[in-house]
């Protein structure tokens, strides 16, 4: 069945993917792994992270790790994103500082999310520290990613967000001060708090030079 995952047509694939997943036969992890470093369909890419979750995490767990640890860059963000599935706290020390600022957007977008869904408890502050070196990083969508992540720590992230919004970098600030709005207003829209905090701390500079 295995075999399938390679097939030229999507859907073909994406059966292959349910029919290992339901049977969850760990002699098909290697073929799962592999498939997922290389699957270009959004959706086969999710089949086959349901098919990983339903085998054993004793099993699952290490060797996603050992993907984010030395895979290339679609094996690495696809394996944090199944680790963030699995929720198993074995995996919080793959989250390092050079991983959260992974060169490529995605292995770094990934990581952002498995880390506030693996940090263990007491680790928020750090967590928080490590997430904002990135604050400024990126176009609207990426920011927005980071934002939420952030977000979702909590009130912790409060000292972190504050000192950040102080800094000397513009692109800094403003994604600092957005991302303190959606902390204290979690229905408020990205994009807008984004154009807020650019327009008040344009405001702010303008005045200060007067």
């Amino acid at each position: 069945m295995s075999e399938l995952l390679r097939h030229q047509v999507p859907s073909v694939r994406l059966r292959a993917a349910l029919d290992i997943g339901t049977t969850s036969d760990p002699r098909d992890l290697d073929a799962l792994l592999q498939r997922c470093a290389v699957e270009p369909d959004f959706q086969v890419r999710e089949m086959l992270t349901w098919a990983l979750i339903r085998l054993p995490a004793s099993s699952t767990v290490p060797r996603l790790i050992e993907e984010v640890r030395f895979g290339g860059a679609q094996a690495r963000s696809q394996a944090l994103h199944t680790l963030s599935k699995i929720k198993d706290r074995a995996a919080w020390p793959v989250i390092t500082a050079s991983l959260v600022a992974d060169p490529d957007d995605e292995v770094a977008r990934s990581a952002w999310r498995a880390a506030v869904v693996l940090v263990p408890t007491g680790c928020e502050p750090r967590l928080a520290a490590m997430l904002a070196t990135q604050l400024g990083r990126g176009e609207q969508d990426l920011q927005r990613s980071l934002s939420r992540a952030l977000v979702a720590l909590g009130s912790v992230i409060e000292p972190t967000v504050r000192a950040a919004a102080s800094s000397p970098e513009d692109r800094v600030r403003a994604h600092a001060q957005a991302t303190e709005t959606l902390l204290h207003d979690p229905d408020a829209g990205f994009e807008t708090a984004l154009y807020e905090a650019k327009r008040v701390d344009a405001l702010g500079v303008e005045s200060t030079s007067r």
